[in-house]
């Protein structure tokens, strides 16, 4: 089944709490934690995850864009996250905080920059909880989907299953209406969206919209 991670990066920052009620139904909020050293901006912290989590029901989902996650990932687990992505081109000790992150609690994730192939880390696979490949250069909002990645959504997704593992795929960057059917064709199952959430008159229909649409597209018969 798609899930739906509306990212709270395109939400009003001032109106965070009503911002998460107004996308009802989502699966998990997407937070970008942002340190203006790994990417060039700065964005949320541990104090407004924890305050975000006792506001929402909904799940929380933190794409760490930081230097030295090895050292900063698990708060965010103690500060209510239920996902934690770090890195894979930050990570020290990968396998080491996958390992802890699941053991606090949450579910563990490896975040791919465009230009870092997934093969390299093929045997970190039965460590994580998920796989996310970006599809933009991290750092801001708003940007275009990058089509080469489509070719690294496939690939990351023939690894998952070659190894059968339970793994979901995510991908960030650029997921609208006119791109989600692509991820999903080539195998991705989580989606975050933050423009085609939150510029949306109903961001709840957009939501609903979307899983939809990501849904009707990875039942289609595949060719070859």
């Amino acid at each position: 089944m798609a899930q739906i991670n509306p990212s709270m990066l395109s939400a009003d920052f001032a109106r965070l709490a009503e911002e998460a009620a107004a996308v009802e139904g989502a699966d998990w909020l997407h937070i970008d934690v942002m340190d203006n050293h790994f990417v060039p901006n700065l964005t949320l912290g541990l104090p407004v995850v924890e305050a975000l989590g006792r506001a929402t029901g909904t799940p929380l989902d933190c794409h760490l864009m930081i230097e030295d996650p090895d050292r900063w990932a698990p708060g965010f687990v103690e500060a209510g996250a239920g996902s934690v992505t770090f890195h894979a081109e930050a990570a020290a000790a990968p396998v080491r905080l996958a390992r802890e992150i699941r053991a606090k609690g949450a579910r563990a994730s490896l975040a791919l920059k465009p230009a870092t192939p997934i093969e390299p880390f093929e045997d970190l696979l039965p460590e994580l909880d998920m796989v996310l490949v970006m599809t933009v250069e991290p750092g801001f909002g708003g940007q275009s989907f990058l089509d080469i990645m489509l070719p690294k959504i496939r690939r990351t997704r023939q690894l998952i299953d070659r190894h059968g593992l339970p793994l979901w795929l995510q991908v960030d960057g650029g997921v609208s209406a006119s791109t989600i059917e692509r991820c999903a064709e080539a195998g991705a199952d989580v989606f975050v969206a933050g423009s085609a959430v939150y510029g949306a008159d109903d961001p709840a229909a957009a939501v609903a919209s979307l899983r939809a649409q990501a849904e009707k597209a990875a039942s289609r018969p595949t060719s070859g």
